[in-house]
């Protein structure tokens, strides 16, 4: 259904790429506050995971003119990657012709209501140190002792499920300026220089958790035909629904540490 070349080409029309332009990520996007326990470990991640590219795309001139037929939004980086790919150009034969393409149903456009930031979301790692018996303050740092996986993910089931989760990350990322993943590891050996300070007769227990951000909002779904008629065209959208979704979406390559002493 998404094969919107053949689709095309099947009824006679032209198609050639048109090269996507990448779109400048938003400047004044809200930015949250990172807690003092809470730190980047881009550099010292024995694990290197990898750059979210998220398809945050630029509609091309051809694109824009589509989607402006139509009042419905339509923010799907796949969508949107589809109209960029291709142009549509009718024959010069084709007086009186119509024809009407279905794409199938996609989902057009995510709004977002509610972003949070679990800064605990999952523990990794527990550090301990103890020093009953030493006569001297001993230091306690944080030392990643087994690579850890953390995955989030939707928090329910729903139709087209990984171009919602793209929706999400872009929307979430705009917001809090983190660099998301649904999935991020932490290998092991991994370390960080902060110093917690143990006092003789003291235990010191120091807590790694991966943060995460919660995100909460609503998908616009459409069935999306592509309307032809001599040399005008146009997109239509039919049968729209919505539905409520969350996200839990990991901080790559960020860490929270909580210490705790007892005696």
């Amino acid at each position: 259904m998404r094969k919107l070349g053949i689709l095309i080409a099947c009824l006679g029309l032209l198609l050639w790429p048109d090269q996507a332009l990448s779109a400048e990520k938003a400047k004044n996007s809200e930015r949250v506050s990172i807690p003092n326990s809470t730190v980047s470990i881009s550099k010292e991640n024995t694990y290197p995971n990898a750059t979210q590219d998220l398809p945050d795309l630029q509609p091309s001139q051809l694109t824009e003119e589509m989607f402006s037929t139509t009042d419905i939004k339509i923010e799907n980086p796949e969508l949107i990657r589809l109209f960029n790919e291709s142009s549509i150009s009718p024959s010069k034969a084709a007086i009186g012709y119509r024809a009407k393409i279905y794409l199938g149903q996609w989902p057009l456009n995510y709004e977002s209501a509610e972003t949070n930031v679990n800064w605990e979301y999952q523990k990794v790692n527990v550090n301990q140190l103890n020093n009953h018996g030493g006569k001297a303050v001993s230091q306690l740092r944080f030392n990643q002792e087994h690579e850890q996986k953390v995955s989030g993910g939707l928090t329910a089931k729903i139709e087209s499920s990984e171009d919602v989760k793209k929706m999400m990350m872009i929307d979430a990322s705009k917001k809090t300026g983190l660099p998301l993943s649904f999935t991020t590891i932490i290998g092991r050996g991994t370390k960080k220089e902060n110093v917690y300070n143990i006092p003789p007769k003291k235990v010191g227990y120091l807590y790694g958790y991966v943060p995460a951000v919660n995100e909460k909002g609503r998908v616009t779904y459409g069935e999306v035909f592509i309307n032809l008629k001599g040399s005008k065209k146009s997109i239509e959208v039919k049968n729209v629904t919505h539905q409520g979704i969350g996200a839990w979406i990991p901080v790559q390559d960020y860490v929270s540490l909580r210490f705790n002493m007892t005696n």
